[in-house]
């Protein structure tokens, strides 16, 4: 039963993203201003339904939905959009939806083609570690797709007239960017070292530059020059945002493609 309501509200929210998707586009297009209260309504409706998947699959499961690729795409996927309604209570900028969401609806297309089979969790992954460490990926993935679509109005709007502009000042697309990766950062942060106590208790070692393990570190280094550049150096601008790209780049590498293309103890996990 749990699986059905999983099912369907996984295929409800992915309609609710989509249709937001292109109402976000509607409203960047400048065709329509007055469709932004409905892309939000929309996205909210889909997270919602997303937000019953997840509920759905962690009651069947038996456990939060962490421990696999299918479950934390989906969880990812989750986190970004989580991110935009947050960014969008605080600051109303509804345009930038229409960067977000499609990198929600590719995550969640990712998932869907995952394997969904509920399956115990090996003795690794039996640990209270598990939450915390998956759950500050979550928000620290989330929120550095967040600064990667932000990253990318800026580029539009550097090479677009003031009528034409997505975000009114390209200024607060770079602060918006930094202040998002700087939450970001600091999850990550987080990741890596409850990562290592993790690894510590489950077998006796803090680092074995596990490929997983290699590319967060190298994600997390990214971030720390895009951050060390911009406090020490006043680095601000183009520079500075394709720091954020790049960043976002890498998160994505070391979400899927060390998954794909290199061996890791990981494999089995986010």
């Amino acid at each position: 039963m749990y699986q059905t309501i999983e099912n369907t509200a996984f295929m409800i929210a992915f309609v609710f993203y989509v249709a937001s998707a292109l109402l976000f586009f509607v409203r960047i297009s400048k065709l329509a201003k007055r469709v932004e209260k409905g892309a939000i309504l929309t996205t909210s409706l889909g997270f919602l339904s997303h937000t019953a998947a997840m509920i759905a699959r962690t009651i069947g499961a038996g456990r939060l939905p962490f421990s696999n690729q299918y479950e934390f795409a989906l969880s990812f996927a989750w986190g970004i959009v989580l991110s935009f309604l947050i960014l969008y209570a605080i600051y109303r900028f509804g345009a930038i939806g229409a960067f977000v969401l499609p990198l929600a609806i590719l995550v969640m297309g990712y998932a869907s083609l995952q394997s969904k089979t509920v399956r115990p969790l090996m003795p690794a992954l039996q640990s209270m570690w598990l939450t915390f460490h998956v759950g500050t990926a979550i928000l620290s993935y989330g929120s550095f797709a967040l600064g990667c679509a932000i990253s990318v109005i800026y580029l539009i709007d550097s090479k677009r007239s003031e009528e034409h502009k997505i975000l009114s000042d390209p200024e607060v697309s770079d602060i918006l960017a930094y202040r998002v990766v700087v939450f970001g950062f600091l999850m990550l942060t987080l990741v890596i070292i409850s990562g290592a106590i993790w690894a510590q208790k489950a077998w006796s070692r803090y680092w074995a530059w596990d490929p997983k393990e290699t590319w967060s570190l190298i994600t997390w280094i990214i971030y720390a020059i895009y951050l060390h550049l911009r406090l020490r150096r006043n680095w601000k601008g183009k520079h500075a945002v394709w720091f954020s790209i790049i960043g976002f780049i890498s998160v994505i590498f070391t979400f899927i493609g060390v998954n794909i293309l290199l061996p890791s103890i990981h494999s089995y996990r986010a």
